[in-house]
């Protein structure tokens, strides 16, 4: 199934995308879709027993926005350096152990919603990710098949990061991660069983219309069922969570100078093969 929320930003309404295309509305089915709603199989099904059954009513999608595919996330953690070509462009050695930093909740936006230039931002950079969304609540998992039996599902996430914030003003990565508007998410949350296999993914990202990055999922250093397994046992995963799983070459920061930082006006569109497309314009904050 592919889930989303549509209207103004705090006033979202459960929707799903059926399978001609069609917006159906889910508001009358359940509250919303969040972490209660993917942990309750229940209420899955009764959700795909009205979509194939056609009694879901049709929502006007015209003018209509897409939000955050999840609603009330509990915490985003994201890897880094998780492909194998990002590492080789960016003169890095791949790590022995995923790299773990955190954006907060609050930097989620819709996929075509505006982001914002931090004040004072020189490097704001690109990054297209795979986002994992966790159905099932995971502690200490042992293998990477039970990480992989833990995801609802999957969506799009650009990481847009603050290189000089993230790795020239000391301390941790956050400060250049947390910027408002800095992780727009979906357009949809795609459930597990339709993604297919999560190493087979193609990801895509453009700049005013130049493609920039051109990946797979199958060049992640450790793939998704390993960092759900590897992430559980130094944290609860709770459902509705989300896990940013890295991205792939093409980076600003890992262009000849002078690098192609963003600036207010520029245009990002990014995909997943399945998951859907985001198209962002870059305002100053």
């Amino acid at each position: 199934m592919k889930l989303l929320r549509v209207g103004t930003a705090g006033q979202e309404r459960p929707a799903l995308l059926d399978d001609e295309g069609t917006l159906r509305d889910l508001s009358g089915l359940v509250a919303d879709v969040d972490g209660t709603l993917l942990a309750d199989e229940a209420a899955l099904g009764r959700i795909r027993a009205a979509a194939d059954s056609g009694e879901l009513p049709a929502l006007d999608g015209e003018g209509l926005r897409v939000g955050p595919p999840v609603a009330r996330i509990g915490k985003i953690v994201c890897i880094g350096l998780n492909y194998h070509d990002h590492a080789r462009e960016t003169g890095a050695e791949p790590p022995a152990e995923p790299v773990v930093f955190f954006k907060a909740a609050d930097t989620v936006v819709g996929p075509d919603d505006t982001v914002l230039v931090p004040r004072g931002s020189v490097k704001t950079d690109w990054e297209v990710e795979l986002a994992v969304v966790i159905g099932r609540t995971a502690r200490y998992l042992e293998s990477a098949e039970e990480g992989l039996a833990h995801v609802a599902g999957y969506a799009v996430a650009h990481d847009v990061s603050e290189r000089e914030f993230q790795l020239e003003r000391g301390g941790t990565w956050d400060k250049g991660k947390n910027c408002e508007t800095f992780n727009p998410l979906g357009p949809w949350l795609v459930t597990a069983d339709e993604a297919g296999d999560p190493q087979d993914l193609s990801l895509r990202l453009w700049v005013n219309g130049e493609l920039k990055q051109d990946g797979t999922t199958a060049e992640q250093i450790f793939p998704v069922g390993e960092v759900v397994r590897y992430v559980s046992h130094f944290m609860t995963l709770y459902p509705g969570d989300v896990i940013n799983t890295g991205t792939p070459a093409g980076v600003a920061l890992g262009e000849p100078e002078p690098k192609p930082f963003l600036r207010a006006g520029d245009v990002v569109e990014l995909e997943i093969s399945g998951l859907g497309r985001q198209r962002q314009e870059f305002k100053d904050a």
